[in-house]
């Protein structure tokens, strides 16, 4: 299916609608917990099923194929468990991330680590566990000589894992441009990631590598996430699909058996469905890159926004409303501490905004331009500016839509905001919406204690020696 029929958004809308509503039923929403987070459970396991399926539709029977969830999306041990349970895994890219993957049950062969910055613990660690690595750089790689093999691949010193234990490769960027968001293009000419395959020297120094080591595996590279055209994405994997050819013919051997083609199918901000879809761009590459499906190479994907985006809301309560220069202002709890993204890079990350009266219900009434403010102490702390919604009063909720991957997870602590709480939703069976603590809203308690409350002396008490 190209992109969601109209009954599959307004089925996703009305469920958003419904637990809006129910969260302030329920007490999740009102004057004291003025700001929450929503997880469609629904939606994120629709997502997890249109992705399987679209590549099981180009993918030749019995090829293996992970779908690993990139985590830096949403970092939420409960997300990670649901998203296990349907049969996707985790990209890492942190001890934390790894943390959090292994915190929700998901086993070290459905674990995939990326990082430009694996320390030697971060890698003996992941080889421990027989998790997946693509190294960075060729100094990464020189790393993993001194774990992989006592002697490294020419006779180096070193010490101590056992080949085989986890995939290997290495990362390379195939250096094609970027998209219209720069910070998220991965394959422009001095992106900051892989092996970048038109310097000078640097296609033969990967070739040799794989033909030193029989223990790299895998080749990966990813071109970028938002901003990036289909077309772009596609040549991406195009590239690294013809390095790997490139490889395993040099060398006279099947070596690379697997290859990771990272994520980033974008999603667009300014409309209820999906689009691109996930078979829309499975069928790209299976016209791009036929052979990548023929069974002859094992895959790996990396999507992140693209799975989680679309079933999340935060919902703000409008605390006051004012008008200034003639503008109409609803001033909200919901800001830069959540959207950090859209309020320094409006253009880039913009977000529908829905509006909802104090009872939970779409708001109804004639539409009018108006700015939705967010409680941060600087001026373009703005959710949306000159927005036509329809009138948003005092004790009304402002919902910020598509906030699944990247915004309620991704706390940013300006004026020492307080995290909200994220609480996941899915029908109770008698027409009502249920609901389950994703993670429990902060409190000022554990904001102080975060900024050093139990050190409170530690300056006023340090002391030069001789000063006193």
């Amino acid at each position: 299916m190209d992109q969601d029929t109209d009954s599959e958004a307004r089925e996703r809308a009305a469920r958003r609608d419904e637990a809006v509503r129910g969260a302030v039923e329920q007490g999740l929403l009102g004057p004291d917990a003025a700001v929450v987070a929503l997880l469609d459970v629904t939606g994120i396991r629709e997502s997890a099923a249109a992705l399987r399926a679209a590549f099981d539709a180009v993918t030749a029977p019995g090829t293996p194929v992970l779908h690993a969830f990139a985590v830096k999306a949403t970092p939420l041990v409960p997300v990670l468990r649901l998203l296990h349970e349907e049969g996707i895994g985790a990209e890492v890219a942190s001890p934390g991330e790894l943390a959090l993957a292994r915190a929700a049950g998901v086993p070290p062969d459905r674990t995939v680590l990326d990082s430009p910055a694996k320390t030697p613990a971060e890698l003996r660690e992941a080889l421990a566990l027989g998790i997946a690595v693509n190294a960075d750089n060729p100094q990464e790689l020189d790393r993993l000589d001194a774990l992989v093999l006592p002697h490294g691949p020419k006779g180096g010193g070193g010490t101590s894992t056992a080949p085989g234990q986890s995939p290997l490769g290495i990362r390379v960027n195939p250096q094609i441009g970027g998209g219209t968001i720069g910070a998220t293009s991965t394959a422009t000419e001095t992106s900051k990631f892989g092996v970048a395959l038109r310097d000078e020297g640097a296609r033969e120094w990967v070739v040799r590598a794989y033909a030193d080591r029989p223990w790299l595996t895998r080749l990966h590279a990813h071109t970028g996430s938002q901003g990036i055209p289909l077309p772009l994405l596609a040549r991406g994997v195009a590239e690294t699909y013809a390095l790997a050819e490139e490889i395993n013919a040099r060398i006279g051997r099947r070596q690379i058996d697997t290859l990771d083609i990272g994520g980033g199918l974008p999603v667009d901000f300014t409309a209820e469905a999906t689009a691109p879809t996930y078979a829309q761009y499975a069928r790209l590459l299976a016209e791009e890159v036929p052979g990548l499906f023929d069974g002859r190479y094992g895959l790996v994907t990396e999507f992140g926004r693209s799975l989680l985006a679309r079933h999340g809301t935060v919902v703000a309560r409008v605390e006051y409303t004012k008008s200034s220069g003639g503008r109409r202002i609803a001033v909200t709890h919901a800001g830069v501490q959540v959207a950090t993204r859209t309020v320094y890079a409006p253009g880039a990350w913009p977000l529908r905004i829905a509006a909802y009266d104090a009872k939970g219900r779409p708001r109804p009434g004639p539409e009018v331009v108006q700015d939705v403010a967010g409680p941060a102490c600087f001026s373009g702390d703005l959710l949306a500016e000159g927005r036509t919604l329809p009138l948003l009063e005092q004790g009304d909720y402002a919902a910020a839509l598509d906030t699944g991957a990247y915004y309620f997870a991704h706390h940013y602590a300006y004026n020492s905001l307080a995290r909200p709480g994220i609480y996941g939703f899915a029908p109770d069976g008698t027409g009502g919406v249920a609901f389950a603590t994703v993670r429990e809203p902060q409190t000022v308690a554990e904001v102080v204690a975060e900024s050093g409350g139990a050190h409170a002396s530690a300056l006023t008490t340090l002391h030069a020696p001789g000063s006193r």
